[in-house]
């Protein structure tokens, strides 16, 4: 799952900077008229929209396999009898990891809020160029946050990991224990 997720977030990170570099390269489109210049606003929004879906996907993924796995754990550890310490560690873990995801996904809310803001068809009045630099900042600032959301959960992966491997040894243990089969 670490190898997974890492990629997925790897993609989420690449996509912010794709995203950010284009709407960079854009610039102030508030007086634009050209169709080039529009269309290039539009590609814009939609791979902002790509990217805010993807960066709350990766975030979804590890909460899902949090609950998952924890569910999985303590229903293990009931089955056999095993240490309810393990569970313990597994639901800490889970605590650990699940703060960095939400904080990920309402940074990625963020950065969408302030690009509605300053989008210059949006609706809002004279505002809205003073909204860009909002945006600008602001996305930048958020798309940091979000990458080191990702980061801070990859070691609550490697330990959920970790305790996963330990959980299958101490059933092994248990069966043989018990004269059932073990698979190796």
């Amino acid at each position: 799952m670490e190898k997974t997720f890492a990629r997925a977030a790897l993609f989420a990170v690449a996509l912010l900077a794709a995203t950010a570099g284009l709407g960079l390269w854009m610039g102030d489109q508030h007086d634009a008229t050209d169709p080039a210049a529009l269309r290039w606003g539009t590609v814009h929004r939609l791979s902002g929209m790509l990217t805010a879906l993807v960066v709350l996907l990766v975030n979804s993924i590890s909460v899902t396999y949090f609950i998952g796995t924890g569910r999985w754990c303590r229903e293990v550890v009931e089955t056999y009898g095993l240490d309810a310490a393990l569970v313990s560690r597994s639901k800490q873990l889970k605590r650990g990891a699940f703060p960095f995801a939400v904080i990920g996904m309402l940074a990625m809310v963020g950065i969408v809020a302030l690009g509605g803001a300053a989008d210059p068809g949006g609706g809002l009045a004279a505002g809205s160029r003073e909204w860009a630099t909002w945006h600008l900042v602001g996305g930048i600032g958020l798309a940091a946050v979000i990458a080191w959301c990702f980061q801070a959960q990859l070691p609550a992966i490697r330990g959920q990991h970790a305790l996963i491997d330990e959980v299958m040894v101490a059933v092994r243990r248990e069966r043989t224990t018990r004269g059932l089969d073990v698979v190796a």
